[in-house]
């Protein structure tokens, strides 16, 4: 089902997999002339928070979580990127070292384009300049969103919110007649939400009996949509 008018949930998506669409083929030629692919196993490492960045990177196929991790060596998983969006451009764009780190969770594919190649496409390129800026505009929007929200919210809010989010995300690779799958660990959903593990599956197996969804391993099936938006209270706080 769709969730407009039911949840927001371009606040809380980044839209980088419109900056390379359409871009004219001369310039689209340039970035690309120097691209590499490869496939990632689940929780392959991109790069880590510290790195000098060396170019950007294209999900052509999988997904990527953005994360940072505290003293105590435990991630705080800040977003989690589809198939088509840009990775590691902001860490060059200010020229300053990688912010954050970012590791596969799920096989993906997954394509490099040398900084050299970045930066020069982007002197030429006025679509991908305007392209860019749109998006780290949008961007800074939905991490101030996920900030404000997340901070008035109890556990159980939060982990509703993510399943939501979640469910649209994998959604997008779905086909037609099958059912939606959320194919993530719980340690990264915790990661997510901000909490203990324990709490994420307390609250999954309380969803689970109020028939809201099911799962079979580490997979989510959400079966009740609306009553998740119900319990995140969005908009009412």
């Amino acid at each position: 089902m769709s969730l407009t008018g039911l949840f927001p949930i371009d606040k809380w998506n980044f839209k980088s997999e419109s900056v390379l669409n359409g871009l004219p083929a001369e310039e689209f030629e340039h970035l690309c002339a120097n691209m590499t692919e490869q496939r990632y196993e689940k929780g392959d490492v991109l790069f880590r928070e510290g790195a000098v960045p060396s170019g950007i990177f294209f999900i052509k196929k999988g997904k990527v979580k953005k994360y940072k991790v505290d003293h105590e060596n435990k991630e705080h998983i800040v977003y989690v990127a589809n198939t088509g969006e840009l990775l590691g451009y902001h860490a060059i764009l200010s020229e300053e070292r990688y912010p954050d780190s970012a590791a596969t969770i799920e096989e993906s594919v997954i394509a490099f384009i040398p900084k050299e190649d970045f930066l020069e496409t982007l002197e030429i390129s006025k679509v991908l300049s305007q392209r860019l800026l749109k998006n780290l505009s949008h961007e800074f929007a939905v991490l101030t969103n996920s900030i404000s929200v997340f901070a008035q919210r109890s556990v159980r809010e939060r982990l509703a919110i993510m399943l939501i989010v979640l469910r649209e995300k994998f959604k997008e690779e779905t086909l037609e007649g099958e059912d939606i799958t959320i194919n993530i660990s719980r340690s990264d959903l915790a990661n997510m939400v901000g909490t203990a593990k324990e709490n994420v599956v307390r609250f999954l197996k309380e969803f689970k009996l109020s028939g809201i969804l099911h799962t079979h391993g580490r997979k989510i099936f959400v079966e009740d949509v609306k009553k998740l938006i119900e319990i995140s209270n969005y908009g009412s706080k």
